[in-house]
């Protein structure tokens, strides 16, 4: 599993039209955070994964965007978090040790 860095408006508007064709996953990751990376490993160490376009928001070179995922979806901003965008909506956000990619097989 490779991710997109997420580091642009742009990028995020186009990530949102692309969710009507397929799943747009957002991990939206602290780097310094130990729990953040922890949930990172157990996403690229996953046996299965789903279909779908991964991206990464690095939550410290990246707040602004940050910022605006957490307002555009309404969710409360945690990191680490995932986000998965279908159809132009947020329909499913876990964070810290609740990530999985059990989750995001069951949207797909």
């Amino acid at each position: 599993m490779e991710f997109i860095s997420l580091n642009s408006i742009s990028q995020f508007e186009k990530l949102k039209e692309a969710s009507f064709n397929t799943l747009q996953v957002i991990f939206k990751h602290s780097p310094r955070c130990v729990i953040s990376n922890m949930a990172l490993n157990r996403l690229k160490q996953a046996e299965e994964t789903a279909k779908a376009v991964y991206y990464m928001l690095n939550v410290l070179t990246d707040k602004p965007i940050s910022n605006t995922v957490a307002e555009e979806f309404h969710v409360h901003h945690e990191s680490p978090q995932i986000l998965l965008i279908k159809n132009g909506e947020c329909v499913f956000t876990e964070s810290h040790n609740g990530i999985t990619m059990e989750d995001i097989i069951e949207q797909q």
